[in-house]
């Protein structure tokens, strides 16, 4: 059974998902204060957690801040996929999330079954690229390592969420061929999406920087204006 970390003050709500996942077969820890869950985390006890359900606002903590120092621990725990829970409207924190490295994100009140679905999303991601005996791809001093589920640059390891990841390999399987945002969405997500949703445009963001040698003027994944994004067949690095 899946373990689910969720750190959430409301103790209504974490009563509520924790009933409604169970259900669907999912294993609900529930902390209500930021520093019990990043010692949730450090002290892990058997199988790890799957996933991090993470309310933005906390009462002895800011969850961005919070996001920064999960993204800051030991390996595995700093790569446990991470969904952002979120009463505030604005979109600018969503963006600040995704780009310290959150997931995925899903702004309050929201419904359930919503909730559900986007867990298995980002729970199905890492199942999707690693494929058995997968070499990895190459491209000059870029390797990715699907089985891994690692990146490099000249052997030099370079941090990506599990969704970065993913979306890496999906462009890079796709090397030199144009993907729309749409496409992107629906290969990692699986589910239907909102048609303004830019979080693929701050994921890539967060990708270039971690392996371009100057973000600003990307050479390996390339911007096609109006369409969407292309990774570049680049060979001398």
């Amino acid at each position: 059974m899946p373990r689910i970390l969720m750190i959430e003050d409301d103790q209504r709500l974490a009563t509520m998902v924790q009933a409604y996942l169970a259900v669907h077969g999912y294993e609900v820890a529930h902390t209500p204060t930021g520093e019990a869950g990043l010692n949730a985390l450090r002290g892990e006890v058997g199988d790890p957690f799957a996933a991090v359900l993470l309310d933005l606002m906390l009462p002895d903590a800011d969850g961005l801040d919070l996001c920064r120092r999960v993204r800051s621990l030991p390996p595995p725990g700093n790569s446990v996929p991470i969904v952002m829970l979120t009463a505030k409207g604005d979109p600018f924190d969503r963006v600040i999330g995704l780009e310290i490295g959150a997931d995925d994100y899903l702004p309050k009140p929201f419904e359930p079954r919503e909730l559900l679905a986007r867990l298995r999303a980002v729970l199905r991601r890492p199942h999707l690229a690693s494929a058995p005996a997968a070499a990895p791809l190459r491209f000059g001093r870029l390797e990715i390592d699907r089985a891994a589920r690692t990146v490099s640059i000249d052997g030099c390891p370079r941090l990506l969420t599990a969704y970065q990841f993913d979306l890496l390999v999906a462009l890079a399987e796709s090397a030199g061929r144009i993907l729309t945002r749409d496409q992107l969405i629906e290969r990692l997500r699986g589910d239907t999406h909102d048609p303004f949703d830019r979080s693929i445009d701050v994921h890539i963001a967060r990708i270039r920087a971690a392996i371009e040698d100057d973000p600003k003027h990307p050479r390996r994944i390339i911007t096609i204006r109006g369409s969407g994004y292309m990774f570049a067949r680049l060979q001398d690095g």
